[in-house]
């Protein structure tokens, strides 16, 4: 199966490379696309119940789905996976 997500506070490369490797991580995803510039996380996946875990971790890393609260906490954890991303490339 095929879903795609929508994110806030996703910002550039860096994000985008904490997020593919935060979900590749999650055993029963089998791809991870992230698009910038529309804020969009496409993700292949064999089980339904995948979806509510990869929206747990990407509010976990600072990037809830659009319409979720997006606190100052949650920014600020935006950042340091931004950051964390950027160092990584």
């Amino acid at each position: 199966m095929k879903t795609t997500l929508q994110v806030q506070n996703l910002k550039c490369g860096g994000c985008a490379k904490t997020i593919s490797e935060k979900i590749a991580h999650i055993s029963d995803v089998s791809t991870v696309d992230v698009d910038v510039d529309q804020n969009l996380v496409h993700i292949t996946f064999e089980k339904e119940e995948t979806i509510p875990l990869v929206e747990k971790s990407l509010a976990a890393i600072g990037y809830p789905l659009v319409g979720d609260k997006n606190s100052v906490i949650t920014k600020a954890k935006s950042f340091v996976s931004c950051a964390t991303g950027k160092l990584g490339q």
